[in-house]
Protein backbone atom coordinates (compact mmCIF):
# COMPACT_ATOMS: atom_id res chain seq x y z
CA UNK A 1 0.00 0.00 0.00
CA UNK A 2 0.98 3.64 -0.44
CA UNK A 3 -0.28 7.06 0.59
CA UNK A 4 -3.87 7.23 -0.64
CA UNK A 5 -5.58 9.74 -2.93
CA UNK A 6 -8.73 11.69 -2.24
CA UNK A 7 -10.87 9.36 -4.36
CA UNK A 8 -9.61 6.35 -2.42
CA UNK A 9 -10.45 8.06 0.87
CA UNK A 10 -14.00 8.93 -0.24
CA UNK A 11 -14.58 5.41 -1.56
CA UNK A 12 -13.38 3.80 1.68
CA UNK A 13 -15.55 5.98 3.92
CA UNK A 14 -18.62 5.50 1.74
CA UNK A 15 -18.15 1.72 1.88
CA UNK A 16 -17.95 1.69 5.69
CA UNK A 17 -21.66 2.40 6.19
CA UNK A 18 -21.01 3.33 9.81
CA UNK A 19 -24.03 3.80 12.09
CA UNK A 20 -24.51 7.59 12.06
CA UNK A 21 -27.54 9.44 13.39
CA UNK A 22 -28.25 13.06 12.55
CA UNK A 23 -31.37 15.13 13.15
CA UNK A 24 -33.17 12.10 14.59
CA UNK A 25 -32.60 9.89 11.58
CA UNK A 26 -30.15 7.17 10.67
CA UNK A 27 -27.95 8.21 7.76
CA UNK A 28 -28.73 6.13 4.70
CA UNK A 29 -26.72 5.93 1.51
CA UNK A 30 -23.30 7.46 0.80
CA UNK A 31 -22.06 9.74 3.56
CA UNK A 32 -20.07 11.72 0.97
CA UNK A 33 -23.36 12.84 -0.62
CA UNK A 34 -25.05 13.95 2.61
CA UNK A 35 -25.04 17.77 2.90
CA UNK A 36 -23.86 17.70 6.53
CA UNK A 37 -20.72 15.71 5.66
CA UNK A 38 -20.04 16.24 1.96
CA UNK A 39 -18.09 19.49 2.25
CA UNK A 40 -15.68 18.28 4.94
CA UNK A 41 -15.21 14.86 3.32
CA UNK A 42 -14.30 16.36 -0.04
CA UNK A 43 -12.07 18.96 1.59
CA UNK A 44 -10.29 16.16 3.43
CA UNK A 45 -10.02 14.24 0.16
CA UNK A 46 -8.23 17.25 -1.31
CA UNK A 47 -5.65 16.95 1.47
CA UNK A 48 -4.89 13.39 0.45
CA UNK A 49 -4.51 14.53 -3.16
CA UNK A 50 -1.84 16.99 -2.03
CA UNK A 51 0.29 13.94 -1.21
CA UNK A 52 0.69 13.50 -4.97
CA UNK A 53 1.26 17.15 -5.86
CA UNK A 54 4.64 17.05 -7.61
CA UNK A 55 5.73 20.26 -5.90
CA UNK A 56 4.87 18.87 -2.46
CA UNK A 57 5.36 15.11 -2.66
CA UNK A 58 8.77 15.23 -0.96
CA UNK A 59 7.22 17.15 1.94
CA UNK A 60 3.95 15.26 2.16
CA UNK A 61 5.41 11.73 2.00
CA UNK A 62 8.45 9.68 3.01
CA UNK A 63 9.68 6.17 2.30
CA UNK A 64 8.23 3.48 4.52
CA UNK A 65 11.01 1.80 6.55
CA UNK A 66 9.35 -1.59 6.00
CA UNK A 67 8.22 -1.47 2.35
CA UNK A 68 10.01 1.46 0.72
CA UNK A 69 6.64 2.76 -0.49
CA UNK A 70 5.74 6.42 -0.15
CA UNK A 71 3.60 6.90 2.96
CA UNK A 72 2.23 10.00 4.70
CA UNK A 73 4.73 12.21 6.53
CA UNK A 74 2.29 12.60 9.41
CA UNK A 75 3.16 9.00 10.36
CA UNK A 76 6.91 9.72 10.35
CA UNK A 77 8.74 9.49 13.69
CA UNK A 78 11.24 12.40 13.55
CA UNK A 79 14.82 11.32 14.26
CA UNK A 80 16.46 14.68 13.46
CA UNK A 81 15.56 18.34 13.61
CA UNK A 82 15.21 18.29 9.83
CA UNK A 83 12.61 15.53 10.20
CA UNK A 84 10.78 17.68 12.72
CA UNK A 85 10.81 20.63 10.33
CA UNK A 86 9.58 18.39 7.50
CA UNK A 87 6.67 17.32 9.68
CA UNK A 88 5.83 20.96 10.40
CA UNK A 89 5.94 21.89 6.71
CA UNK A 90 3.65 18.99 5.90
CA UNK A 91 1.19 19.94 8.66
CA UNK A 92 1.13 23.56 7.53
CA UNK A 93 0.66 22.61 3.87
CA UNK A 94 -2.52 20.78 4.82
CA UNK A 95 -3.61 23.55 7.20
CA UNK A 96 -3.11 26.20 4.54
CA UNK A 97 -5.70 24.50 2.34
CA UNK A 98 -8.43 25.07 4.94
CA UNK A 99 -7.11 28.11 6.81
CA UNK A 100 -6.41 25.94 9.85
CA UNK A 101 -10.15 25.39 10.31
CA UNK A 102 -10.00 21.57 10.29
CA UNK A 103 -8.65 20.71 13.72
CA UNK A 104 -9.08 17.00 13.08
CA UNK A 105 -7.41 16.77 9.69
CA UNK A 106 -5.74 13.33 9.39
CA UNK A 107 -2.31 14.52 10.54
CA UNK A 108 -3.58 15.12 14.08
CA UNK A 109 -4.53 11.55 14.93
CA UNK A 110 -1.72 10.13 12.78
CA UNK A 111 0.62 12.10 15.02
CA UNK A 112 -1.10 10.77 18.14
CA UNK A 113 -0.72 7.17 16.96
CA UNK A 114 2.91 7.73 15.96
CA UNK A 115 3.71 9.21 19.37
CA UNK A 116 2.02 6.37 21.27
CA UNK A 117 3.58 3.63 19.13
CA UNK A 118 7.06 5.14 19.35
CA UNK A 119 6.82 4.98 23.15
CA UNK A 120 5.23 1.52 23.27
CA UNK A 121 8.22 -0.08 24.99
CA UNK A 122 7.39 1.67 28.27
CA UNK A 123 4.36 -0.67 28.41
CA UNK A 124 6.57 -3.76 28.17
CA UNK A 125 6.06 -6.10 31.12
CA UNK A 126 3.18 -4.16 32.64
CA UNK A 127 -0.03 -5.96 33.51
CA UNK A 128 -2.65 -6.12 30.72
CA UNK A 129 -0.46 -4.11 28.33
CA UNK A 130 0.22 -5.08 24.72
CA UNK A 131 2.99 -2.93 23.22
CA UNK A 132 3.38 -5.23 20.20
CA UNK A 133 -0.30 -4.70 19.33
CA UNK A 134 0.24 -0.95 19.39
CA UNK A 135 3.36 -1.05 17.21
CA UNK A 136 1.82 -3.53 14.78
CA UNK A 137 -1.34 -1.45 14.41
CA UNK A 138 0.67 1.75 13.85
CA UNK A 139 2.53 0.05 11.00
CA UNK A 140 -0.75 -1.12 9.48
CA UNK A 141 -2.18 2.40 9.71
CA UNK A 142 0.94 3.88 8.12
CA UNK A 143 0.96 1.43 5.20
CA UNK A 144 -2.78 1.72 4.53
CA UNK A 145 -2.94 5.49 5.24
CA UNK A 146 -5.85 4.96 7.61
CA UNK A 147 -7.82 7.93 8.91
CA UNK A 148 -8.90 8.29 12.53
CA UNK A 149 -11.25 10.03 14.86
CA UNK A 150 -10.86 9.66 18.60
CA UNK A 151 -12.76 10.02 21.83
CA UNK A 152 -11.08 10.76 25.16
CA UNK A 153 -13.87 12.45 27.15
CA UNK A 154 -16.56 10.97 29.39
CA UNK A 155 -20.11 12.40 29.42
CA UNK A 156 -20.46 15.48 31.66
CA UNK A 157 -23.04 14.04 34.05
CA UNK A 158 -21.49 15.41 37.22
CA UNK A 159 -18.25 17.42 37.18
CA UNK A 160 -17.66 17.39 40.94
CA UNK A 161 -14.32 15.93 42.00
CA UNK A 162 -15.86 13.19 44.15
CA UNK A 163 -18.55 12.00 41.71
CA UNK A 164 -18.85 8.23 41.33
CA UNK A 165 -21.19 6.82 38.70
CA UNK A 166 -23.83 4.63 40.32
CA UNK A 167 -26.46 4.13 37.60
CA UNK A 168 -27.67 0.65 36.71
CA UNK A 169 -26.69 1.15 33.07
CA UNK A 170 -23.14 2.41 32.33
CA UNK A 171 -23.01 6.08 31.33
CA UNK A 172 -19.30 6.58 30.68
CA UNK A 173 -18.00 3.85 28.37
CA UNK A 174 -16.51 1.03 30.45
CA UNK A 175 -15.42 -2.58 30.27
CA UNK A 176 -18.44 -4.68 31.29
CA UNK A 177 -16.84 -8.02 30.50
CA UNK A 178 -13.48 -9.52 29.54
CA UNK A 179 -13.90 -12.56 27.28
CA UNK A 180 -11.49 -14.90 25.53
CA UNK A 181 -12.05 -12.86 22.37
CA UNK A 182 -11.60 -9.37 23.81
CA UNK A 183 -13.20 -6.57 25.78
CA UNK A 184 -16.92 -5.82 25.85
CA UNK A 185 -17.47 -2.05 26.07
CA UNK A 186 -20.76 -0.41 27.01
CA UNK A 187 -21.64 3.26 27.58
CA UNK A 188 -20.85 6.54 25.84
CA UNK A 189 -17.96 8.87 25.12
CA UNK A 190 -17.59 12.47 23.94
CA UNK A 191 -16.47 14.19 21.71
CA UNK A 192 -15.73 12.43 18.44
CA UNK A 193 -15.06 15.12 15.86
CA UNK A 194 -15.48 13.62 12.37
CA UNK A 195 -17.24 10.65 13.96
CA UNK A 196 -18.19 8.22 11.20
CA UNK A 197 -16.05 10.11 8.67
CA UNK A 198 -12.89 8.08 9.27
CA UNK A 199 -11.71 4.49 8.83
CA UNK A 200 -11.09 3.96 12.54
CA UNK A 201 -11.67 5.39 15.99
CA UNK A 202 -8.97 5.42 18.67
CA UNK A 203 -10.32 5.28 22.22
CA UNK A 204 -8.07 6.26 25.12
CA UNK A 205 -8.72 6.70 28.81
CA UNK A 206 -8.74 10.44 29.59
CA UNK A 207 -6.70 10.16 32.81
CA UNK A 208 -7.93 10.70 36.35
CA UNK A 209 -9.34 7.16 36.33
CA UNK A 210 -10.28 5.53 39.65
CA UNK A 211 -12.06 2.46 38.31
CA UNK A 212 -10.21 -0.21 36.31
CA UNK A 213 -13.28 -0.75 34.11
CA UNK A 214 -12.62 2.73 32.64
CA UNK A 215 -8.93 2.05 32.00
CA UNK A 216 -8.34 1.01 28.38
CA UNK A 217 -6.91 1.97 25.02
CA UNK A 218 -7.78 0.48 21.65
CA UNK A 219 -8.70 1.20 18.03
CA UNK A 220 -11.70 -0.20 16.17
CA UNK A 221 -13.21 0.34 12.70
CA UNK A 222 -15.90 3.01 12.58
CA UNK A 223 -18.45 0.45 11.39
CA UNK A 224 -17.91 -1.98 14.28
CA UNK A 225 -21.10 -3.75 15.36
CA UNK A 226 -22.78 -1.96 18.28
CA UNK A 227 -20.95 1.33 17.65
CA UNK A 228 -23.13 4.38 16.95
CA UNK A 229 -22.36 8.07 16.31
CA UNK A 230 -25.07 10.56 17.34
CA UNK A 231 -24.34 13.91 15.70
CA UNK A 232 -25.07 17.44 16.82
CA UNK A 233 -26.92 19.86 14.55
CA UNK A 234 -25.07 20.49 11.32
CA UNK A 235 -23.63 23.97 10.82
CA UNK A 236 -23.75 23.58 7.05
CA UNK A 237 -26.56 25.93 6.04
CA UNK A 238 -25.94 25.74 2.32
CA UNK A 239 -23.42 24.56 -0.24
CA UNK A 240 -22.73 27.99 -1.73
CA UNK A 241 -19.10 28.93 -1.16
CA UNK A 242 -20.16 32.57 -1.67
CA UNK A 243 -22.69 32.52 1.17
CA UNK A 244 -20.87 30.06 3.43
CA UNK A 245 -17.21 30.08 2.35
CA UNK A 246 -15.95 28.17 5.40
CA UNK A 247 -18.84 26.13 6.78
CA UNK A 248 -19.80 24.71 3.39
CA UNK A 249 -16.32 23.17 3.05
CA UNK A 250 -14.74 22.68 6.47
CA UNK A 251 -17.54 21.90 8.94
CA UNK A 252 -16.25 18.94 10.95
CA UNK A 253 -19.16 17.20 12.58
CA UNK A 254 -18.98 16.44 16.32
CA UNK A 255 -20.70 13.39 17.75
CA UNK A 256 -21.51 11.38 20.85
CA UNK A 257 -20.20 7.83 20.58
CA UNK A 258 -22.41 5.07 21.96
CA UNK A 259 -20.99 1.60 22.66
CA UNK A 260 -23.73 -1.03 22.86
CA UNK A 261 -21.86 -4.13 24.05
CA UNK A 262 -19.11 -3.55 21.51
CA UNK A 263 -16.55 -6.35 21.21
CA UNK A 264 -12.98 -5.08 20.92
CA UNK A 265 -10.76 -7.99 19.79
CA UNK A 266 -7.62 -8.42 21.89
CA UNK A 267 -5.37 -7.80 18.88
CA UNK A 268 -6.86 -4.26 18.81
CA UNK A 269 -6.31 -3.62 22.55
CA UNK A 270 -3.24 -1.62 23.60
CA UNK A 271 -3.87 -1.88 27.34
CA UNK A 272 -6.76 -2.43 29.75
CA UNK A 273 -7.59 -2.67 33.47
CA UNK A 274 -4.39 -0.95 34.56
CA UNK A 275 -4.93 2.28 36.48
CA UNK A 276 -1.27 3.29 36.55
CA UNK A 277 -0.93 3.05 32.78
CA UNK A 278 -4.32 4.62 32.03
CA UNK A 279 -3.50 7.63 34.19
CA UNK A 280 0.10 8.11 33.10
CA UNK A 281 0.75 6.78 29.60
CA UNK A 282 0.02 10.09 27.88
CA UNK A 283 2.72 11.69 30.01
CA UNK A 284 5.16 8.77 29.72
CA UNK A 285 4.88 8.77 25.93
CA UNK A 286 5.64 11.44 23.36
CA UNK A 287 1.93 12.28 23.15
CA UNK A 288 2.14 15.84 24.48
CA UNK A 289 5.19 17.22 22.65
CA UNK A 290 4.32 15.72 19.27
CA UNK A 291 0.59 16.44 19.30
CA UNK A 292 1.26 19.95 20.60
CA UNK A 293 3.74 20.44 17.75
CA UNK A 294 1.02 19.46 15.25
CA UNK A 295 -1.59 21.67 16.91
CA UNK A 296 0.63 24.76 17.21
CA UNK A 297 1.82 24.35 13.60
CA UNK A 298 -1.82 24.45 12.48
CA UNK A 299 -2.71 27.33 14.80
CA UNK A 300 0.06 29.47 13.30
CA UNK A 301 -1.59 29.05 9.90
CA UNK A 302 -4.98 29.86 11.41
CA UNK A 303 -3.60 33.09 12.91
CA UNK A 304 -2.14 34.01 9.51
CA UNK A 305 -5.56 33.41 7.97
CA UNK A 306 -7.24 35.70 10.51
CA UNK A 307 -4.64 38.39 9.85
CA UNK A 308 -5.34 38.15 6.13
CA UNK A 309 -9.09 38.54 6.67
CA UNK A 310 -8.63 41.46 9.07
CA UNK A 311 -6.29 43.41 6.82
CA UNK A 312 -8.52 42.71 3.80
CA UNK A 313 -11.43 44.33 5.66
CA UNK A 314 -9.27 47.37 6.44
CA UNK A 315 -8.13 47.67 2.83
CA UNK A 316 -11.64 47.25 1.45
CA UNK A 317 -13.23 50.04 3.49
CA UNK A 318 -10.07 52.17 3.72
CA UNK A 319 -10.01 52.34 7.52
CA UNK A 320 -6.27 51.86 7.95
CA UNK A 321 -5.57 55.54 8.65
CA UNK A 322 -7.16 55.30 12.11
CA UNK A 323 -4.76 54.52 14.94
CA UNK A 324 -7.21 52.30 16.80
CA UNK A 325 -7.50 50.18 13.65
CA UNK A 326 -3.72 49.98 13.31
CA UNK A 327 -3.50 48.95 16.97
CA UNK A 328 -6.01 46.13 16.43
CA UNK A 329 -4.11 44.78 13.43
CA UNK A 330 -0.89 45.08 15.45
CA UNK A 331 -2.50 42.90 18.16
CA UNK A 332 -3.05 40.14 15.63
CA UNK A 333 0.50 40.50 14.32
CA UNK A 334 1.91 40.26 17.86
CA UNK A 335 -0.19 37.15 18.51
CA UNK A 336 0.91 35.53 15.27
CA UNK A 337 4.60 36.28 15.77
CA UNK A 338 4.41 35.05 19.36
CA UNK A 339 3.06 31.69 18.20
CA UNK A 340 5.65 31.45 15.42
CA UNK A 341 8.47 32.24 17.87
CA UNK A 342 7.29 29.60 20.35
CA UNK A 343 7.04 27.02 17.57
CA UNK A 344 10.53 27.88 16.30
CA UNK A 345 11.95 27.68 19.82
CA UNK A 346 10.32 24.28 20.34
CA UNK A 347 12.06 22.98 17.21
CA UNK A 348 15.38 24.70 17.93
CA UNK A 349 15.49 23.28 21.49
CA UNK A 350 14.36 19.79 20.44
CA UNK A 351 16.28 16.88 21.94
CA UNK A 352 16.46 13.15 21.32
CA UNK A 353 14.30 11.24 23.82
CA UNK A 354 14.69 7.75 25.29
CA UNK A 355 12.93 6.26 22.24
CA UNK A 356 15.40 7.86 19.83
CA UNK A 357 12.92 10.48 18.60
CA UNK A 358 13.69 14.16 18.14
CA UNK A 359 11.21 15.53 20.65
CA UNK A 360 10.29 19.25 20.39
CA UNK A 361 10.63 21.33 23.54
CA UNK A 362 7.45 20.72 25.48
CA UNK A 363 7.62 23.87 27.60
CA UNK A 364 7.56 26.19 24.58
CA UNK A 365 4.65 24.27 23.10
CA UNK A 366 2.78 24.27 26.41
CA UNK A 367 3.16 28.05 26.57
CA UNK A 368 1.75 28.26 23.03
CA UNK A 369 -1.14 25.95 23.95
CA UNK A 370 -1.93 28.19 26.92
CA UNK A 371 -1.64 31.32 24.78
CA UNK A 372 -3.70 30.51 21.71
CA UNK A 373 -7.16 30.03 23.28
CA UNK A 374 -7.02 33.58 24.63
CA UNK A 375 -5.51 35.27 21.61
CA UNK A 376 -7.79 33.47 19.17
CA UNK A 377 -10.89 34.71 20.98
CA UNK A 378 -9.44 38.23 20.87
CA UNK A 379 -8.54 37.96 17.17
CA UNK A 380 -12.11 36.96 16.37
CA UNK A 381 -13.39 39.90 18.42
CA UNK A 382 -11.11 42.19 16.40
CA UNK A 383 -12.65 40.85 13.16
CA UNK A 384 -16.07 41.76 14.57
CA UNK A 385 -14.91 45.23 15.61
CA UNK A 386 -13.27 45.95 12.26
CA UNK A 387 -16.25 44.71 10.28
CA UNK A 388 -18.83 46.62 12.37
CA UNK A 389 -22.26 46.75 10.67
CA UNK A 390 -20.70 45.41 7.48
CA UNK A 391 -20.86 41.94 9.03
CA UNK A 392 -24.63 42.29 9.28
CA UNK A 393 -25.42 43.92 5.93
CA UNK A 394 -24.38 40.93 3.85
CA UNK A 395 -26.96 39.83 1.25
CA UNK A 396 -26.71 36.40 -0.32
CA UNK A 397 -25.33 35.54 -3.72
CA UNK A 398 -28.82 35.29 -5.25
CA UNK A 399 -29.51 38.96 -4.52
CA UNK A 400 -26.78 39.89 -6.98
CA UNK A 401 -28.66 37.92 -9.65
CA UNK A 402 -31.95 39.65 -8.95
CA UNK A 403 -33.42 43.02 -9.91
CA UNK A 404 -31.66 44.43 -6.84
CA UNK A 405 -28.25 44.01 -8.44
CA UNK A 406 -27.85 47.66 -9.41
CA UNK A 407 -28.81 48.87 -5.94
CA UNK A 408 -26.36 46.49 -4.30
CA UNK A 409 -23.55 47.48 -6.64
CA UNK A 410 -24.11 51.14 -5.73
CA UNK A 411 -24.72 50.96 -2.00
CA UNK A 412 -22.44 48.11 -0.98
CA UNK A 413 -19.32 48.97 -2.92
CA UNK A 414 -16.05 49.30 -1.01
CA UNK A 415 -13.23 51.78 -1.34
CA UNK A 416 -11.15 49.18 -3.19
CA UNK A 417 -13.67 46.51 -4.22
CA UNK A 418 -16.84 46.14 -6.23
CA UNK A 419 -19.92 45.35 -4.17
CA UNK A 420 -19.99 41.65 -4.99
CA UNK A 421 -16.34 41.23 -3.95
CA UNK A 422 -16.86 43.30 -0.81
CA UNK A 423 -19.83 41.17 0.22
CA UNK A 424 -17.92 37.99 -0.57
CA UNK A 425 -15.15 39.12 1.79
CA UNK A 426 -17.55 40.17 4.53
CA UNK A 427 -19.42 36.87 4.30
CA UNK A 428 -16.07 35.16 4.84
CA UNK A 429 -15.44 37.34 7.90
CA UNK A 430 -18.96 36.59 9.15
CA UNK A 431 -18.54 32.83 8.67
CA UNK A 432 -15.24 33.06 10.55
CA UNK A 433 -16.46 35.14 13.47
CA UNK A 434 -20.25 35.18 13.83
CA UNK A 435 -21.87 32.13 12.21
CA UNK A 436 -22.57 28.90 14.11
CA UNK A 437 -19.48 27.49 12.41
CA UNK A 438 -17.36 30.44 13.52
CA UNK A 439 -18.49 30.40 17.14
CA UNK A 440 -17.92 26.64 17.28
CA UNK A 441 -14.35 27.31 16.05
CA UNK A 442 -13.79 29.75 18.92
CA UNK A 443 -15.12 27.29 21.50
CA UNK A 444 -13.15 24.47 19.88
CA UNK A 445 -9.85 26.35 20.17
CA UNK A 446 -10.71 27.46 23.70
CA UNK A 447 -10.95 23.85 24.88
CA UNK A 448 -8.80 22.07 22.30
CA UNK A 449 -6.47 20.57 24.90
CA UNK A 450 -8.98 20.63 27.73
CA UNK A 451 -9.75 23.06 30.51
CA UNK A 452 -7.52 26.17 30.13
CA UNK A 453 -7.10 26.36 33.92
CA UNK A 454 -5.87 22.77 34.01
CA UNK A 455 -3.43 23.58 31.20
CA UNK A 456 -2.05 26.57 33.08
CA UNK A 457 -1.80 24.44 36.24
CA UNK A 458 0.18 21.81 34.34
CA UNK A 459 2.48 24.54 33.05
CA UNK A 460 2.91 25.87 36.60
CA UNK A 461 3.83 22.48 38.04
CA UNK A 462 5.97 21.42 35.08
CA UNK A 463 8.04 24.57 34.64
CA UNK A 464 11.46 24.75 36.29
CA UNK A 465 11.15 27.80 38.54
CA UNK A 466 13.90 26.92 40.99
CA UNK A 467 16.76 28.58 39.13
CA UNK A 468 14.90 31.88 39.21
CA UNK A 469 14.07 31.43 42.90
CA UNK A 470 17.70 30.58 43.68
CA UNK A 471 18.85 33.72 41.83
CA UNK A 472 16.49 35.92 43.88
CA UNK A 473 17.65 34.33 47.11
CA UNK A 474 21.27 35.03 46.18
CA UNK A 475 20.37 38.54 45.04
CA UNK A 476 18.72 39.33 48.37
Amino acid sequence: MVAITGDEYIKRIDQLNASIWINGQSLEGSISKHPAFSGALHSQAALYDLQYDQDKINTMTYKSPSTGNLVGTSFMPPKTKQDLIKRRKMIQSWAKYNGGMMGRSPDYMNTVLMAFASSAEVLRGKENCYPDNLKRFYEEAREKDLSFTHTFINPQVNRSQLYFEDSDEPIAAKIVKVTDDGLIIKGARLLATQGGMTDEMIVFSPGGIRDQSHAFAFSIPSNTKGLKFICRESFVYGDSTFNYPLSSRFEEMDSIVVFDDVLVPFERVFFHSNLEVANNYKNWSGFLPFTLHQVVSRQVIKAEFVLGVAQSIVDTINSGEYQHVQAKIAEIIISLETMKALLSKAEMDAQVDESGLMRPNQTSLFVAANTFPNIYSRMIEIIQLLGTSGLISIPTEKEFHSENNNDLNLYLQGASKHAVDRVRLFRLAWDLSMSAFGTRQTQYERYFFGDPIRLSTELYHGYNKQESVKWIQEFI
